[in-house]
């Protein structure tokens, strides 16, 4: 197994390195979709020349190391981060969150897609992106596959977007004031790296706003990822309850653990520099769990997947622009 975990942190470290490169960084490429395309490379060409004892490694990767990141992951916020940015933020967040996930499961319905790689393409659109994709694969556990082709939706529609608002921004076609405008950019942008790159390029203000706005976002993945430990463990029930067997609830108990981190963190006992250390060593784990999806996902599984993600992923899309640019401009000013 040492062998699989040492080949997964060894694309680690070529994605951390591939990062620093002003391409990427211009991009706003976090190490973690770097990760995840390595890895993705590496299965569709030296993948069946690796020897059979090397995968449990990987697993080991995609499953126990993916929890503990998500639970570091809570170093990132505090709860000042909501007192900050107010009432307006936090009521346009649940907004947006709901009506995304539950919207994209209802079209993916529609468009008779597969259930969980339609519920993994809207957890990611509506909170977090990539980090909301692992935490919900993590809680539900489906396959690989499904969770990779749901982070390629995020990062295409979220790549286009950090582009894309500060043009329409700085043309004037969104008439919104900067802190509606980074209430805008918070609530719809998909990763935690877009809000970045796209809030710096409009100015001190909206980034500032914007950055608050979505990790209040990343904060409800914990409400959510509970909701989906239900969910699946009642699947779970009925589908075994022709056989007398009885269903297990499964408590996404690394969610918890996320919001006991964030709550310690605001405490502010530990110095920044440490947390600071923290959160890198915290990036790491994460990129060497998308590098491991990555790993065990081929062209193929891709092909089997077909479409419909991303014509999902654009409806999302279509409505976290039109409805987001809405609740900012008229929803979030009442409590401004």
């Amino acid at each position: 197994m040492v062998h699989g975990i040492l080949l997964i942190a060894l694309f680690s470290c070529a994605a951390f390195y591939i990062g620093e490169a002003q391409f990427m960084k211009d991009l706003s490429f976090s190490p973690m979709i770097i990760g995840i395309v390595l890895g993705m490379i590496y299965a569709n060409s030296l993948r069946n020349h690796l020897p059979a004892t090397w995968v449990p490694g990987i697993q080991f990767c995609s499953k126990k190391l993916l929890r503990l990141g998500i639970i570091l992951y809570g170093f990132r916020l505090t709860f000042t981060d909501i007192m900050a940015v107010g009432l307006s933020g936090i009521i346009v967040d649940a907004i947006v969150v709901t009506v995304t996930i539950l919207g994209g499961v209802w079209i993916g319905r529609l468009l008779k897609m597969d259930r969980e790689t339609a519920l993994l393409t809207s957890v990611g659109s509506g909170i977090c992106g990539a980090a909301a994709v692992l935490g919900a694969e993590s809680t539900i556990r489906t396959q690989p596959y499904k969770t990779a082709v749901a982070v390629a939706t995020v990062v295409i529609f979220g790549t286009i977007s950090m582009f894309l608002y500060p043009m329409a921004y700085r043309a004037g076609i969104l008439d919104l004031s900067p802190q509606e405008m980074g209430i805008y950019a918070g609530s719809t942008l998909h990763e935690v790296a877009h809000a970045v790159g796209a809030g710096n390029a409009m100015g001190p203000e909206v980034a500032n706003v914007s950055v608050i706005v979505k990790m209040i976002r990343v904060m409800m993945l914990v409400p959510v990822l509970i909701v989906l430990g239900i969910w699946a463990a009642r699947r779970v029930k009925s589908s075994k309850s022709s056989d007398g067997q009885k269903g297990k609830v499964s408590i996404p108990w690394f969610a918890v653990g996320f919001l006991v981190v964030i709550g310690f963190n605001s405490l502010q006992l530990l110095p920044s520099a440490f947390v600071d250390v923290i959160n890198y060593f915290d990036t790491f784990l994460l990129t060497m769990a998308m590098a491991a999806l990555g790993a065990e996902t081929s062209i193929d599984k891709f092909k089997k997947a077909g479409a419909k993600p991303f014509v999902l992923a654009f409806a999302l899309y279509v409505w976290l622009i039109g409805g987001g640019y809405i609740l900012s401009k008229y929803l979030a000013p009442i409590w401004l």
